[in-house]
């Protein structure tokens, strides 16, 4: 790990199903502080809905969700203000951008402040300028998000959600849906990230940024953990027979 061993995140016996097909199956967790987990597997392996249980999206169905001092049982139903409180220290980025069209980049990063953080519109605004300059594209202030590529519109949604100071950032594969080289200006960020020591949590399909940027990868298939620990280790020497099959298949690719 990169700097104290304070549990950020904690999952225990997580479980999520729709109808009679159960997705996450008793998931346990742990994230540290400064920690980059990567999460890989097949697809339909529950990546992306472990994400969305994180941060309430989709609420589990059983276990226990910590993230920082808030803790929420899925047996029993959260309060506005416990979701408030999860949210306000989670930052998500998603693979489509979900920028508001009719407004400006700045704009679009400075809203949420205002609204969630109760920042005036000048203090909002000079943090994202600072935040549009460390992704590049403080050039791109006051253009609409449609002006930009698709490497340039998932930088600025990365922005907005460090503009309202998260704890952890949760990335559920934000390259997926761009071209080879505007994907690397995505990673570049998230690399940028990663050595500041933002606490991440990534579902990626790159497996470079899985081996040499993350600490720990975690393997998923059919709704279970098959296989953790340190990045280097899993990717170039996995344990188990489900694990070796999948990082073949991909790295045949």
């Amino acid at each position: 790990m990169k700097t104290s061993q304070k549990t950020v995140i904690r999952l225990e016996k997580l479980q999520k199903h729709y109808g009679a097909h159960i997705v996450l199956k008793e998931i346990d967790l742990t994230v540290t502080s400064g920690e980059v987990l990567a999460i890989i597997g097949p697809s339909g392996s529950g990546k992306s809905t472990l994400l969305r249980c994180i941060n309430y999206i989709e609420p589990p169905d059983a276990g226990i969700v910590t993230v920082g001092d808030v803790t929420l049982q899925a047996e029993k139903k959260a309060s506005a203000k416990q979701l408030h409180d999860l949210r306000h220290s989670i930052g998500m980025v998603f693979q489509s951008f979900n920028l508001f069209p009719h407004m400006s980049v700045l704009r679009n990063v400075s809203l949420a402040q205002e609204r969630v953080l109760g920042r005036s519109k000048k203090e909002a605004d000079e943090r994202s300028m600072d935040l549009l300059e460390k992704v590049g594209l403080a050039d791109k202030a006051q253009q609409y998000p449609m002006r930009c590529s698709g490497g340039q519109q998932q930088r600025i949604a990365i922005a907005r959600a460090l503009a309202l100071d998260p704890k952890v950032m949760l990335f559920d594969e934000p390259t997926s849906a761009l071209d080879p080289e505007l994907g690397l200006e995505v990673l570049s960020v998230m690399r940028r990230l990663a050595d500041s020591g933002m606490t991440m949590i990534v579902v990626t399909h790159e497996m470079g940024f899985a081996e040499n940027v993350s600490d720990t990868v975690m393997v998923m298939a059919d709704g279970n953990v098959i296989e953790s620990g340190p990045s280097r280790e899993v990717m170039r020497n996995p344990q188990t027979e489900r694990a070796q099959r999948f990082l073949k298949a991909v790295n045949e690719r």
